[in-house]
């Protein structure tokens, strides 16, 4: 009895120690790694620049946190404008994107084509072409049509790479949904529009959410077309500006590009904490039979 009880004792000693080597100490890992560029970025930009440039005290730690670096920011720089900017591009990319994904991801999964797996293939492909190729020949077709240097070089530049990843997306999702669905619909007479409109976009809405998210992630995150199409300083995007407009030479004003950068993040941020059930329902496949 005694042997037994000192195997239960034994067993539950390694089942701790195995849920902290398997469990908590990489989450713990993950955690640190992931958070710990938002928690430079908040102490550095309410650091005042005698603890930046001091090298005494903790550098982990503010002292006498201060909000000059976001009034530098928001009133002494273009920076309203370049958030407006990032804005704009990214919800009108994104929608543009979208609509687009829809009637290609649905034309491919639905319609059940000749080629359909094949045309679905090619546009995850395009996907993986990476935009250091694209943007020359972008460059030219922009130049031609009088759209360098403004928002609409980035809001028609941007579904380059934005269609071929929320179609790809897309069809996944609409291959999950039962395809009896559509096949009543059509016997009761229902036409293709009337079938994506009141069946597949409903049943679809936590996929269309995932998408639309990653749509505007990458959209808001966008550098080298944005730093290519775009010279103006009043309608850079975020991301460009605040590398470019912010470092005059060889110095770096870390408290206003640290309070930039935290002020960019937080729309992301915000946008996932709404939907972060869409989102991870439209990841799985919600729709099931």
């Amino acid at each position: 009895m005694s042997d037994k009880n000192d195997s239960v004792g034994m067993d539950f000693l390694d089942s701790l120690s195995r849920r902290w080597v398997t469990t908590y100490i990489p989450i713990g890992m993950f955690l640190f790694i992931l958070l710990f560029p938002f928690y430079w970025m908040g102490i550095t930009a309410f650091k005042p620049n005698k603890e930046l440039l001091s090298r005494d005290g903790n550098p982990f730690w503010v002292y006498e946190p201060t909000l000059a670096h976001f009034k530098k920011l928001l009133f002494d720089t273009a920076y309203p404008e370049w958030l407006f900017n990032t804005m704009l591009v990214a919800f009108i990319s994104t929608f543009l994107s979208l609509a687009a994904a829809v009637f290609a991801a649905y034309a491919i999964e639905r319609l059940r084509f000749k080629g359909a797996r094949q045309a679905g293939l090619a546009i995850f492909m395009a996907y993986l072409i990476p935009p250091s190729i694209l943007f020359i020949p972008l460059a030219v077709v922009l130049q031609s049509f009088g759209l360098f240097n403004t928002r609409w070089a980035l809001v028609f530049t941007y579904p380059t790479f934005l269609i071929p990843f929320c179609t790809w997306l897309l069809m996944g999702y609409f291959r999950s949904i039962p395809y009896e669905l559509e096949e009543c619909a059509l016997i009761d007479g229902a036409t293709r529009w009337e079938i994506l409109i009141k069946i597949i976009l409903p049943l679809a809405v936590p996929g269309l959410i995932s998408a639309g998210i990653f749509a505007f992630t990458l959209s808001w995150n966008e550098f080298i077309y944005a730093l290519t199409f775009i010279s103006d300083s009043e309608i850079k995007t975020v991301p460009v500006a605040v590398v470019t407009e912010l470092v005059e030479g060889d110095v770096y004003h870390w408290g206003p590009l640290m309070a930039g950068a935290l002020l960019g993040s937080l729309p992301v941020a915000v946008f996932y904490s709404f939907f972060v059930e869409y989102y991870v329902s439209g990841m799985t496949g919600a729709v099931k039979e």
